[in-house]
């Protein structure tokens, strides 16, 4: 907590303010960082200055929210969010407030911030530090403390108790007790945020070194059901064989094991979803054993649903839920060299790293012990060989195309479809066929087949 140093884009832009008679603090996380001895990333800053008069005393600068008092100033290539003192009344929509009054003391702007790690101002550009509600005190002890009463600061906006769970994961603090529990009864005001809003928390969630922290209190107060209940509908599934958890701390553990690993974000999302289809899917066999049949398939379908819900794009979604389908890969080393590259195909060669990690993580998460070095090693070097000498993975390896087949009287439509992945698959079993001449008389010969 000792001296740092201001950036001198900062002190350029605070002795504008101070040269035209106005105060500007930095405020926010990026005072939180430099406390904890970490590189502050955004600047937020905070002033007695009008938004018009900021606009005023800078070439570039955006009214992105100025209605609420904020601006956005371009200065040297960095952007900067300048915000009028001010105190907020009203939230109907559980997000923003319905009334800003401007007031003149710095105080009282600290005042309507979420945790106190995020109520101290630094004034620029130097002076001593403005902590009324004792933020640096809570930084040292690692706690998250809601400034004043947490249950007012939750109705406030719905986001603070899913960005409190958050930060317990990110920086590995602990939730100050009284704030723990107002979160449960903020679930309603929650509940009218924004799923992009969520999406963005859950990211930065999966982002941190440890997400389970998050989601453990997501469970505790109520958040993981109201937000991903596919995800707690997995507590008390039990599981067979060698898994020690059930299917939601094994769910847990693997997206922490990912996290660990480095994996992406695609990875950690799909290792935390990969077997929520388990409770649909539960089935004790005469053994009284319980079995998970196709677990994987309406894992895969739950998850479209609820990534969609959440609103992430697309491609990303078509990435999580084709991991999560594929996760249950069982090689053999007798696998024939055909195997391993229809194993290739239905994968896709820019996807086997990823389901590599998926697998590593649901593995270890298993019993939570080490993996040997060699986990998954025999198949990435069959993998790894068989992409090697290759050369037909995909239609378009073929060397042979539709106008081809038009050319033997096969018309456009399904047909032609059918014969080309046949044409592919003759290929994946025996990579010798692969020339124009050969695959035109398997063609020729499939096209009565297919009239």
């Amino acid at each position: 907590m000792g001296k740092f140093t201001i950036h001198p884009i900062l002190q350029e832009i605070a002795s504008i303010f101070i040269r035209h008679g106005k105060q500007v603090f930095l405020v926010g996380g990026a005072v939180r960082d430099l406390l904890r001895g970490h590189q502050a990333k955004d600047w937020d800053l905070a002033t007695d200055a009008l938004p018009y008069e900021v606009i005023a005393l800078f070439p570039r600068v955006i009214p992105t929210g100025i209605k609420h008092g904020t601006v956005t100033v371009h200065f040297k290539g960095r952007s900067l969010e300048v915000t009028t003192y001010r105190t907020e009344s009203g939230y109907h929509d559980g997000r923003r407030p319905d009334q800003v009054t401007y007031t003149a003391r710095i105080e009282e702007d600290l005042s309507r911030r979420d945790f106190t790690m995020n109520a101290i101002a630094l004034p620029l550009p130097r002076g001593p530090l403005v902590d009324p509600f004792n933020g640096i005190a809570d930084i040292k002890g690692k706690i998250i403390r809601a400034v004043g009463n947490p249950q007012e600061r939750f109705a406030e906006d719905g986001l603070r108790p899913l960005r409190a769970v958050r930060f317990a994961s990110q920086m590995g603090f602990e939730v100050e007790e009284a704030t723990l529990d107002a979160i449960p009864q903020a679930l309603g005001t929650t509940e009218k945020v924004s799923p992009e809003r969520i999406r963005d928390e859950l990211e930065k969630i999966l982002a941190s070194p440890q997400p389970s922290r998050a989601f453990l209190l997501m469970e505790k107060t109520g958040l993981l059901e109201l937000l991903l209940p596919e995800l707690a509908c997995c507590r008390n599934i039990e599981q067979k064989g060698f898994h020690r958890f059930d299917v939601l701390d094994h769910s847990l553990l693997a997206c922490d094991a990912a996290a660990r690993d480095q994996a992406p974000g695609l990875v950690r999302t799909a290792a935390l979803l990969h077997d929520i289809g388990k409770p649909l899917t539960r089935v004790r066999d005469a053994a009284g054993v319980w079995t998970f049949y196709q677990h994987e398939q309406v894992s895969a379908a739950l998850s479209q649903d609820l990534l969609t819900r959440l609103r992430y794009p697309n491609a990303v979604i078509e990435g999580i839920v084709h991991l999560i389908r594929e996760h249950m890969f069982h090689y053999e080393p007798t696998w024939s060299e055909g195997a391993v590259r229809r194993f290739i195909i239905r994968v896709g060669k820019e996807n086997l790293d990823n389901l590599y990690q998926l697998r590593r993580a649901d593995a270890y998460a298993t019993t939570g012990q080490e993996l040997p070095r060699d986990f998954l090693l025999p198949l990435i070097t069959r993998v790894d060989e068989v992409l090697a000498k290759s050369r037909a993975l995909s239609l378009k390896d073929l060397p042979v195309s539709g106008k081809d087949l038009i050319a033997l009287g096969i018309k456009p439509g399904p047909p032609m479809g059918i014969i080309l992945s046949a044409l592919l698959e003759a290929v994946v079993e025996d990579p010798a066929l692969n020339t124009k001449e050969k695959l035109l008389n398997i063609a020729e010969n499939l096209k009565e087949q297919y009239p």
